[in-house]
């Protein structure tokens, strides 16, 4: 799951959401220095990928791209579905996406002290281009794919993604749309678990 998704399956919590948004930012038992709501978020990103990592259905979406991106072949399907949960967004949320975005880039400049350094470094850039909306279209992914092969030094030909979601667009929505009932319920129940703690 991309950074979409990962807001999404945090619920109503804003410090939760801002804890999962920036989780990838921290390493080991560094998320014990911050506030118990912002660890709960960084314990649920966690929990996320590693349910998506082993579900059947994802890995069959990893599969048909293996052959060409190897072990990045995880990371295009996160942002496919991203793709998927965007371009369909009235059918998981009653707030328009492009409300939804503004207020969640809102919400990070107004706890702007709490990111880490690696996050409050690309956050401008995310809200000039408005990634998370940008993720409805695929000319939206297409850019998010290149300036992340760009990071890898242009080794895991990621930016040649879209031909792949083109090409087998109905299979991946479908992957998509079974995987997200899933894991809607798998990150309901482990919010519940982190809240009565």
């Amino acid at each position: 799951m991309n950074f979409l998704a990962h807001i999404y399956l945090s619920g109503d919590n804003d410090q939760i959401r801002i804890g999962n948004f920036m989780a990838d930012s921290i390493k080991g038992k560094k998320y014990l220095k911050y506030p118990e709501d912002l660890q709960k978020g960084i314990v649920l990103h966690r929990a996320i990928d590693y349910y998506t990592d082993t579900h059947p259905v994802f890995r069959q979406s990893t599969q048909r791209l293996f052959s060409n991106y190897s072990h990045y072949s995880g990371i295009i399907v996160d942002i496919f579905y991203d793709h998927f949960l965007a371009a369909n967004w009235e059918n998981y949320s009653e707030v328009p996406l492009e409300k939804y975005t503004l207020d969640f880039y809102k919400l990070l400049n107004e706890n702007f002290e709490v990111l880490p350094g690696r996050v409050k470094n690309f956050l401008p850039y995310m809200i000039n281009d408005n990634w998370l909306l940008s993720y409805a279209s695929i000319d939206g992914i297409e850019k998010v794919l290149s300036g992340m092969n760009r990071r890898t030094g242009r080794k895991s030909n990621m930016n040649e993604g879209t031909r792949e979601l083109k090409k087998y667009y109905p299979e991946f929505k479908a992957e998509f749309e079974n995987f997200f009932e899933d894991i809607i319920l798998f990150s309901e129940e482990k919010l519940n678990e982190l809240n009565t703690k």
